[in-house]
């Protein structure tokens, strides 16, 4: 792929967050100060919240890489769309118990005895749950419970709640006063700035051995914070995007056009066109006019879930254009003389 054209030795901008291309902003610094802080504190609840592909989840995965396994015991949850018997069984998996078939008070039992026995052991227990605007207020209680397991001078369990901004809603009602009372910090990861964009891209390039080729514009960086609004997942879409058109056209430069293009390229393929929208508004007035309840149309694939079938792209793209090259690279037969006769 572009990675071998640009003499990269790993793709910069894949979509999995890796804490091998942690990108220390600002705002991700003073979220890890927070996390961090926490840790210290060892017990109660820390509320990291921000945009979908703001870098909460690599900001957890750099912070497990720094965590010492013999001192904390940790687990994560990323599912949270189930009920509030179900978060006790998830829990339960993520520390490896058993959890099928298993009543609640045998689970909270199970649980109670395997955070006593991380403390014998001089561990303390961390449990992390992504996506902790999903939960439903029971739920969310149910985690709050597995805080009173304590000693006579320790916490058991610490946790620590990753979500979308709504989720900070979710706290202030009145009745999560029990929970907010347990959370000793909170922070939103808000979005990059201009100049860190620009150091966000340089930066995961430099990772993989950049030198520079291809060389970007300044006018390039602000278009792509532009149409990113600083948010790292899309800056790592339309980055992708743009080093693949720039090895399939042989670019060793970028420019605010070709920015543009990619952008285009990019709204094209996920965006409704102006008269399909309207079209399928005034069909979904018609639908509800025939029936009380009409099922609820799919949402447009998010650009989060497609690195998997942009590589696939990629491969059948790399593929023609090879056999493309060998069939031009091929001498045609000259023909005899009786032929051309």
């Amino acid at each position: 792929m572009y990675e071998s054209y640009y003499g990269l030795g790993a793709k910069p901008f894949q979509l999995k967050p890796d804490p091998y291309f942690f990108y220390g902003s600002k705002g991700h610094k003073r979220a890890m100060a927070y996390l961090d802080y926490g840790l210290s504190q060892g017990e109660g609840f820390i509320v990291i919240t921000g945009e979908i592909g703001a870098g909460k989840t690599t900001l957890m995965r750099n912070l497990f890489a720094k965590l010492e396994a013999r001192k904390i015991h940790a687990a994560q949850i990323v599912t949270t769309h189930v009920d509030s018997d179900d978060i006790l069984r998830m829990v339960a998996a993520a520390f490896g118990l058993a959890f099928e078939d298993a009543s609640k008070s045998a689970l909270l039992m199970r649980l109670e005895q395997f955070f006593r026995q991380c403390h014998a052991q001089g561990k303390r227990a961390l449990l992390v749950v992504d996506e902790a605007q999903n939960l439903t207020p029971r739920a969310i209680e149910e985690l709050r419970m597995l805080s009173n397991f304590q000693t006579s001078d320790a916490s058991l369990l610490q946790t620590f709640l990753l979500g979308q901004p709504e989720f900070r809603k979710t706290l202030l009602s009145g009745d999560m006063q029990q929970l907010v009372q347990r959370v000793i910090a909170t922070y939103h990861l808000g979005p990059l700035d201009s100049e860190e964009t620009r150091a966000y891209i340089d930066h995961r390039l430099h990772t993989v051995g950049w030198r520079g080729d291809p060389a970007i514009s300044a006018e390039a960086y602000a278009a792509i914070h532009a149409y990113s609004n600083g948010i790292p997942r899309r800056i790592n879409t339309l980055c992708d995007r743009l080093f693949l058109m720039g090895y399939l056209e042989e670019l060793h430069a970028f420019g605010a056009a070709e920015v543009a293009a990619v952008i285009a390229d990019i709204r094209q393929e996920f965006e409704l066109p102006e008269n399909a929208a309207t079209h399928s508004e005034s069909k979904q007035l018609n639908d509800e006019s025939a029936v009380t309840e009409a099922p609820q149309p799919q949402a447009l694939p998010v650009l989060e879930n497609m690195n998997e079938r942009l590589s696939k792209m990629e491969r059948s793209v790399v593929s023609i254009l090879d056999a493309v090259k060998k069939i031009v690279s091929v001498p045609r037969p000259r023909k005899s003389s009786e032929e051309e006769t």
